[in-house]
This record gives C-alpha cells, structure tokens and sequence, in this order.
C-alpha cells in the first residue's frame, strides 16, 4: 500500500521559514500530481500548492503566492514545500495528498487527491 509521509513541521515565531517534505513509499509517486493542504483549528481543509506529475506545473492558493513554494525530487520520490515570512494565520496541520493523474484536473479539489498522509504542523507564534 503506498503511503506518504510528511515532516518538517514545528513551532517557529513569525517571519521564519520551513520546508515541509513529503515522501511516497512508490517510485511511481513521480509521475503524480501532488498537492499540499492545511488545516487550521476550528477551520475547513483549504488548498495551499500543488505540482504536476508531468512538467512539473505548479498550483498556488493566493494567500500563499509569493511566500510558499513547491517543488520535487523525483530521484527521492519527495515533494518539498518552502514555507517563508510565516504569519500566524499559517498556523495548522498540512497535508500531503497524491493524484494518480500527471496532468491535474483540478489541483486545488480534494477530491481529486486519492492518497493522503497524516500531516505535519506548523505553529507559528507572534
């Protein structure tokens, strides 16, 4: 069964970085779109980034363009997210999930995503 496995996450004060990873059991994992989502305490599951499986297209939401990056290393089946200028609001659990589509449908769709992991936190103080 392929799992994902994120890491990175952990308490930082606001204006900090972080690369969160997230790391597939399956070589066939390069081949996937792979999307990012957070969820906050008290809040819905919400679309941060996503990649795509072929050329590597990349997904953002707005309140992340500009601060947050995703990228992949195939050669180590992982999906890296560079979180930067952390802001409380960024506070929350994120998630890694695998689209078996190389060309997403729609990236910022939950639904679409077939594989997910358990997460990773980020708390940010201010």
């Amino acid at each position: 069964q392929v799992q994902l496995v994120e890491s990175g996450g952990r308490l930082v004060q606001a204006g900090e970085s972080l690369r969160l990873s997230c790391e597939a059991s399956t070589g066939s994992f390069i081949v996937w779109t792979v999307g990012w989502f957070r969820q906050a305490p008290g809040k819905e599951r919400e679309f941060v980034a996503a990649i795509s499986g072929i050329g590597g297209r990349t997904f953002y939401a707005d309140s992340v363009k500009g601060r947050f990056t995703i990228s992949r290393d195939n050669a180590k089946n992982t999906v890296y997210l560079q979180v930067t200028s952390l802001r409380p609001e960024d506070t929350a659990v994120y998630t890694c999930a695998g689209d078996r589509r190389a060309v997403p449908r729609r990236p910022d769709e939950p639904y679409d995503y077939d594989i997910w992991g358990l997460g990773t936190r980020i708390t940010v103080s201010s």
